[in-house]
């Protein structure tokens, strides 16, 4: 059953709401229908690009990189990432996101900021675009923060969280991403707000959680964060599975007589 922008919204206080990160069509099809929605994720410079983090990747990759998902899925809602510097201002968004929709089938795009962005959501609900809002640790802003810092471990960030939330809400958004948040604040956002609120690194009590997919199963070694669980040992998996290539080449066991024309 194709999940849209309405199926995610209703699950909000009755089912957890699930997704992952993909940025091609294989593993788009591979999580296609496992999970609500795929996030094609601008972490795909940090994770797969080598970059220090997720500044470097440009609006035109993460269209290519959207087109590709949307040939391998048929079911999850697909969100594209506002990449770094593509919605400087409301016209610079708007014609983004315009791209997103006509370049490639994603349902919704996801833009980091709060109450300074609330125009710029209105903007493209309006002009008939889904968007997915993004407050708490910004990846896109930590480095002009002077790093990854976690959000709501005072009154004054709390409540900066609260306005910014119920900001993006009465914008239109759909649905929004909390992260690098205290789990008690979490938990009040996502009771005071009527849309989903999709925690990473924010506590059980939100409406659902994202992972990277690199990050979920074992394959980025590099910096494992506190709230990432390795769900399988991916790299070592892969590198077993790699030595028994080898091997198999090397002592001429592969190709067998089955395996040749």
């Amino acid at each position: 059953m194709k999940i849209t922008i309405n199926t995610i919204a209703k699950k909000k206080g009755v089912e957890k709401i699930t997704s992952i990160t993909a940025y091609d069509a294989l593993f788009g099809r591979i999580f296609d229908g496992e999970v609500d929605f795929i996030l094609v994720g601008d972490s795909l410079a940090h994770s797969f690009g080598g970059y220090h983090d997720t500044l470097a990747i440009s609006f035109d990759s993460m269209i290519y990189h959207a087109q590709a998902v949307c040939r391998g899925v048929r079911n999850s809602l697909i969100v594209g990432d506002m990449s770094f510097g593509s919605y400087q201002d409301e016209d610079m968004a708007l014609r983004n996101a315009i791209r997103y929709y006509k370049e490639s089938n994603v349902g919704a795009v996801k833009l980091e900021g709060g109450c300074e962005r609330a125009g710029m959501i209105k903007r493209l609900v309006d002009e008939g675009i889904a968007v997915m809002a993004h407050i708490g640790l910004t990846p896109q802003f930590a480095r002009g923060e002077g790093g990854y810092k976690i959000k709501g471990k005072d009154l004054k960030s709390a409540n900066k969280l609260k306005e910014d939330a119920l900001a993006v809400q009465e914008a239109g958004a759909f649905g929004v991403v909390l992260e690098g948040i205290k789990h008690e604040v979490a938990s009040e956002l996502t009771q005071m707000l009527k849309i989903p609120t999709i925690g990473i690194g924010s506590g059980v009590e939100c409406d659902g959680q994202i992972l990277v997919w690199s990050d979920a199963f074992g394959f980025f070694s590099e910096f494992k964060p506190k709230f990432v669980r390795h769900f399988l040992q991916g790299e070592k998996l892969l590198k077993d599975a790699l030595r028994e290539y080898v091997k198999a080449v090397k002592d001429q066991t592969f190709p067998n007589d089955s395996e040749c024309y």
